[in-house]
């Protein structure tokens, strides 16, 4: 049996967050252990799906792509990362957790770009590398559980080279804030082909992407497998559908310390 649907962007987030929650390891982390999940719109959603709790997205992000341009929310207007340990909320900051972390911890990070290889694509707008650049070594050092939800709509060609031609200090010219982007290979990365094939057990397929009046960013995919399997999914991503778009909440031109060569409001 086959299913064809297109996901916008915000419901491929819901879709990526719901099969990032069901994994194992998260799972095993939930009950007994820690998980970090750091700054982002699509953890904004992975948070929700292990708490049962809404999250205002706009405000769980740091470096955000808004009005066209690469910028930040505003530091007082941020909702800290998460840190969950044995499933409940703990007073612990982000930047201390990992200092704890064991191999049987995870780290949710989300990603600006995958490739055709897996290989995932951080921006790096803090010139010391920011959440990725502290948290990795820890995470890799001690063999945790990094897990990347990236959607399709942010595969590039090649992330390696992206990296190799990215650079805050090697820009000129920029509009929007200039950006290192450091390629991620350890860990899982979960996009939405990976979510629909860990959720049931059918084969999954991106045939498009893009589209207009509000359908932007989204993607199309099919599925195959048998009849109980399909419907059960298809079920599932009828359930998500009309997840509303995401906001965000992006700092002003006139504040910002590093005015790019093409301010706005």
């Amino acid at each position: 049996m086959k299913a064809l649907f297109t996901l916008t962007s915000a419901e491929s987030k819901r879709l990526i967050a719901k099969a990032v929650a069901a994994l194992p390891e998260v799972q095993n982390a939930l009950t007994g252990g820690m998980i970090i999940i750091g700054a982002g719109t699509t953890n904004a959603f992975v948070l929700e799906e292990l708490t049962g709790k809404p999250v205002d997205k706009a405000r769980y992000t740091a470096g955000i792509v808004s009005a066209g341009r690469q910028c930040i929310t505003p530091a007082d207007e941020r909702i800290a990362p998460a840190v969950l340990i044995g499933g409940k909320a703990s007073d612990l900051n982000w930047e201390e957790a990992v200092q704890k972390m064991t191999a049987d911890d995870v780290f949710i990070k989300g990603g600006n770009a995958i490739d055709a290889n897996g290989v995932v694509g951080v921006q790096l707008a803090h010139p010391e590398g920011g959440t990725i650049g502290k948290a990795l070594p820890i995470v890799v050092a001690r063999g945790a559980h990094l897990i990347l939800p990236v959607g399709l709509e942010k595969l590039i060609p090649d992330v390696v080279l992206a990296a190799d031609v990215s650079g805050i200090q090697t820009f000129n010219l920029s509009i929007g804030m200039k950006v290192g982007l450091m390629p991620v290979t350890y860990g899982q990365a979960i996009t939405e082909i990976d979510a629909l094939e860990k959720l049931a057990k059918i084969d999954a397929y991106c045939i498009s992407a893009g589209g207009i009046d509000g359908s932007e960013g989204s993607i199309a995919l099919a599925i195959e497998g048998a009849s109980n399997e399909v419907e059960n999914v298809f079920g599932l991503v009828k359930s998500i559908k009309g997840e509303q778009p995401v906001s965000a909440i992006k700092l002003k031109c006139s504040k910002c310390a590093n005015r790019c060569d093409y301010p706005g409001t």
